[in-house]
């Protein structure tokens, strides 16, 4: 028995009074504690017993006059080696603490458990919001965590079941399908190229947006995310790089700046998470036509920025905001934007506007036009009453209705909504029902009919009737914004009117328009004047927006920022510049005349359409004239 245990057995007989069945269980606790002969014994006890002795006088001093303090000191700052402890010392301290009686302090703290004091230092136990708030607490910085707007909470909400496309996959062609495809795609090319090499796999993070492969190399943490203020109920942060890492944006644009594709590629050697680097690599991918290798690159550079997340910037929430302005910020937008799309192509649909509303939370100026798409991607995944509740909730600076994405897509929504409630047995007669809806539409934007039946197409013989009407004839946009607008959305939605049921509510709405007209020739004059009214800048506020990044087809030829990354050494053949006289964000070469000409040559350029392969015209002249 150690002194000090043996100190308190003595103070304890003194104090209490004489019973001999007290007594006979105290002797054989005392025969129980006594350790066996064989038990080996620590000498490093030796040196520690007269510590005890003098550290007790001293715990028991503090103890009567600062109790509470002293049992917090005890569990938190005391800390002595450990030591082989039998287990009759175990038993005999569960017995003693159950023989032992009375209020005293410090008999209450030797009676605490230590799972208690685990739980109460616990950091699992607490919330999230606890932890980013005690975190700022101890680093010297009182930050006030808020809560979700309103609007935020009941439109923008994201939910975590929906945002992977995997998980959507399986819903639709089983978990058998999808599980096979990723085995697959988690072996990479060159792995199973090469036998006999031995590949390192690792367990990758987990992460919100993508699922990340076990090839994947780990993190590098080239980048974090900083808190720049909060205002309004929300949050500002902003992605930096690390100062370690700092050279090699400059070594990104130097190469950008020489047009040297493998010199980017060297950096994502050594780096293998660098944004820009990774983006780049996916549009020159995706205009190559590997759209799988682009997907890749895109998922591979969100995965690196979701792992930089602050822990106070939850997408679940929506008290964040992630400034497009900041020129760290706008690769993670790119990215979005672009994996949004990549669902979209593989027929996510409700993972594409789970992620659109991710991308519309970050930013309230909408930097990437996500205000464009999202009717359409709830349409395609069937959120028509989401849809309503969003054109009814989202604060924006002119009512959603009148632009002409969400004054259309309203109508098929309500379209859709009836018919469900027909089949049900329900009705809508306290709402306007989507005849109305259309007719509405198309008397605030009648030119979308003619483009609607030139891009979709419709080729009834009915429509031309009705073009021939004047009202949708001679129909104008009316200023730059509301043409540009018009025109992303016809490039986004003119698929949706390739549904039988669609064109019959269309046309249906567009003869009710003409008939009203007839009896009223005033009524377009007031829609004109409220589209005037919303639409009324003279510059196109949404020139930044290209019309090509709203379309499902790759263009034939790339834009101008990759021009010169084609041409470099990395690239097989030259793009030359395109016409002067062409125009648009998809400028095609002029069709060139056969006649006369190589047929090699025109088949090579009916393959590789932005390859000048040279005119054999002077070469046949030259040939004649030497003869």
């Amino acid at each position: 028995m150690s002194a000090r245990l043996l100190r308190r057995v003595l103070q304890e007989r003194e104090s209490s009074p004489q019973d001999p069945n007290l007594a006979a269980d105290e002797q054989e606790e005392e025969v129980e504690v006594s350790p066996p002969r064989s038990a080996p014994r620590n000498p490093f006890d030796l040196l520690d017993d007269d510590a005890d002795e003098e550290e007790e006088d001293k715990e028991d001093e503090t103890e009567r006059s600062q109790p509470e303090t002293y049992t917090e000191h005890k569990h938190s700052v005391k800390k002595k080696p450990a030591s082989v402890v039998p287990e009759a010392n175990k038993k005999s301290k569960k017995k003693k603490k159950k023989s032992k009686a009375g209020p005293s302090q410090a008999k209450l703290s030797d009676e605490q458990s230590l799972d208690s004091i685990l739980e109460d230092l616990s950091i699992e136990t607490k919330t999230t919001h606890q932890r980013a708030h005690q975190s700022d607490r101890l680093s010297g910085k009182e930050i006030e965590t808020n809560e979700m707007t309103p609007a935020m909470s009941s439109v923008l909400a994201i939910d975590p079941k929906h945002l992977k496309g995997e998980n959507e996959m399986r819903r639709i062609f089983g978990s058998k399908v999808v599980d096979s495809f990723e085995n697959q795609r988690n072996v990479p090319s060159s792995s199973r190229q090469v036998r006999g090499v031995r590949r390192v796999a690792h367990n990758p993070r987990r992460t919100l947006l993508v699922s990340p492969p076990s090839y994947w190399p780990q993190w590098d943490k080239s980048m974090s995310m900083d808190l720049l203020e909060t205002k309004n109920s929300l949050n500002y942060f902003r992605y930096i790089y690390d100062p370690s890492v700092s050279h090699v944006q400059e070594l990104f644009e130097a190469a950008k700046g020489a047009n040297d594709l493998n010199a980017i590629a060297a950096i994502l050697v050594k780096y293998p998470y660098h944004p820009e680097s990774l983006l780049t690599f996916a549009e020159l991918f995706k205009y190559s036509g590997e759209h799988q290798s682009s997907a890749d690159a895109v998922e591979k550079c969100l995965f690196a920025m979701e792992c930089a997340w602050h822990p106070l910037f939850n997408p679940l929430q929506g008290n964040y905001q992630l400034k497009y302005s900041h020129d760290t910020n706008k690769p993670f937008f790119t990215a979005l934007f672009s994996h949004m799309k990549n669902l979209d192509r593989r027929g996510c649909h409700r993972s594409a506007l789970e992620v659109c509303k991710f991308l519309l939370s970050l930013d309230s100026d909408d930097p990437k036009g996500a205000l464009f798409c999202i009717d359409y991607f709830a349409l395609r995944s069937q959120q028509y009453k989401w849809l309503e509740q969003f054109v009814e909730e989202y604060q924006c600076d002119n009512s959603l209705w009148l632009f002409p994405n969400f004054s259309f897509s309203l109508a098929i929504a309500r379209f859709y909504l009836e018919r469900d409630a027909a089949e049900v047995g329900s009705d809508y007669a306290d709402k306007s029902t989507s005849l109305d809806l259309m007719k509405q539409a198309l008397m605030l934007h009648p030119v979308v009919l003619q483009k609607i039946i030139d891009k979709a197409p419709l080729k009834d013989s009915s429509w031309t009737q009705i073009l021939r009407n004047v009202f949708f004839g001679s129909a104008k946009p009316g200023s730059p914004s509301l043409e540009h607008m018009i025109s992303i959305y016809i490039e986004r939605h003119y698929i949706m009117w390739r549904f039988p049921e669609l064109q019959n509510l269309l046309k249906e709405a567009a003869l009710l328009v003409i008939e009203s007209l007839k009896q009223d020739s005033r009524e377009a004059q007031d829609w004109a004047c409220v589209r005037k009214e919303a639409f009324s800048s003279e510059k196109n506020e949404y020139s930044h927006l290209l019309v090509s990044d709203f379309s499902d087809t790759t263009p034939s030829l790339p834009p101008e920022e990759l021009r010169p990354f084609m041409v470099g050494p990395g690239m097989a053949h030259e793009i030359p510049p395109p016409p002067e006289h062409e125009a648009g964000p998809e400028r095609l070469r002029a069709p060139r005349e056969v006649a006369g000409r190589n047929p090699a040559l025109v088949f090579l350029e009916s393959l590789l359409p932005w390859v000048d392969y040279g005119d054999d015209h002077h070469d046949a002249n030259d040939e004649n004239n030497g003869a």
